[in-house]
């Protein structure tokens, strides 16, 4: 059986990004930028006054200096004032400074009278001008790859940046496989469950970017998985779930053998997870996970997130590990890495975690509750309270 860390190594050698398109920035935030954007112009393009107050000479900075106002300029109102020595302009927050102005008053430091100011005592030294170009520089690189948060979209639109590169969106098509399966809100026979972990997946992994498409539930028959596969052309990830095992009724390895795909490996030394198969099908990139909900969920945090992030040109990035203080005891685990179930709660010297007592890979109700994998390497003898444990967030 193959550890987690070859399993993903043998993963991200089967992906490769997605081609790019043009996306007007309005619509990318959360996409990932595949090619540099760079600035337009300077931000600011001019020198700006920082503050409500009056543009001087910072020379006529004096306590009890009386200066005529000479004009007044507001933000998208420029107006080609200068100022001399004893003179002042009115000037608001974003507004072009005339020439030869190098210092802002603010207007608490001033009092008015007519059209002219006497500079308080006690005033504010500070200039409050922002200079041209003092955010960036026409030229300046936003630097793909990365994924576009709500400041880098911010910044591309003051950069006078229409539209930018992005990955498509790969494109994941989910198969739940097996007869025991209906569709929620069908009614299930009494042998059978709800259809659950494809939809788990599917916001998974829309959170990371993916355009997911959730398939009909394959049955077991060869002819039914043969038609669902036929559905996946176009893909850029297929995942299915449950049924690669090599029981008499899990048929989606050998049917997809049959159809094509070249196995890349089966089995893993984990828990839970271990029957997770991966491999080409007809070019395509294919993980057939783990029937069990939480396994299959477990797995696809581990294995499949990172895969929609090399699909979309960021490298096959895996979600850190932590460490954190063990708050109980627990016994020695078994010969594959366990990823546990978990509460994640910050305490006075920093993580704290509380392993769930019931692991078992079918209670979603547990994984729903729990907001980290507490991973165990294998054969990890006893741990005491107090024991510093690794963790990833979920």
């Amino acid at each position: 059986m193959l550890s987690v860390k070859d399993a993903q190594s043998k993963i991200a050698k089967l992906l490769a990004p997605v081609p790019s398109e043009f996306v007007d920035i309005s619509n990318v935030g959360g996409r990932v930028l595949s090619a540099s954007a760079v600035a337009l112009r300077d931000q600011p393009p001019f020198a700006a006054s920082a503050m409500d107050g009056y543009a001087i000479l910072k020379s006529d900075l004096k306590v009890n200096a009386t200066l005529s106002v000479t004009g007044e300029i507001s933000a998208g109102n420029f107006k080609p004032l200068t100022v001399s020595n004893g003179e002042a302009v009115r000037i608001f927050t974003g507004a072009p400074l005339p020439r030869n102005a190098d210092h802002i008053l603010i207007q608490e430091d001033a009092d008015r009278s007519g059209d002219t100011i006497t500079i308080k005592k006690g005033f504010d030294t500070k200039s409050y001008v922002r200079p041209a170009g003092g955010d960036f520089k026409k030229g300046f690189e936003l630097s793909a790859p990365r994924r576009l948060s709500a400041s880098d979209v911010a910044l591309l639109a003051s950069m006078n940046v229409p539209k930018v590169s992005v990955s498509r969106r790969p494109v994941v098509s989910i198969i739940p496989t097996g007869d025991e399966l209906v569709w929620p809100g069908d009614t299930p026979a009494p042998d059978q469950i709800i259809a659950s972990n494809n939809f788990g997946l599917k916001a998974m992994l829309k959170a990371e970017g993916a355009d997911v498409r959730l398939l009909p539930i394959a049955p077991d028959t060869t002819t039914g998985l043969t038609q669902l596969f036929d559905l996946t052309k176009g893909s850029d990830l297929i995942v299915t779930l449950g049924g690669a095992s090599v029981g008499d009724h899990d048929l989606v390895q050998s049917v997809a053998k049959d159809e094509g795909l070249d196995l890349s490996f089966y089995k893993l030394a984990m828990r839970p997870g271990k029957p997770l198969m991966a491999g080409l099908f007809r070019g395509i990139p294919m993980i057939g996970l783990p029937g069990n909900p939480v396994s299959s969920m477990v797995c696809a945090q581990i294995f499949i997130k990172p895969a929609i992030r090399a699909l979309s040109g960021l490298g096959y990035q895996t979600d850190p590990v932590h460490k954190a203080i063990l708050d109980k005891d627990i016994g020695p685990n078994g010969p594959r890495e366990h990823y546990m179930r978990a509460r994640i709660e910050s305490g006075p010297e920093g993580w704290i975690c509380t392993p769930f007592e019931r692991q078992d890979s079918s209670l979603l109700s547990v994984l729903s509750d729990a907001n980290a994998l507490m991973i165990r390497p294998a054969f990890d003898p006893a741990q005491t309270a107090g024991s510093v444990v690794s963790f990833t967030h979920i």
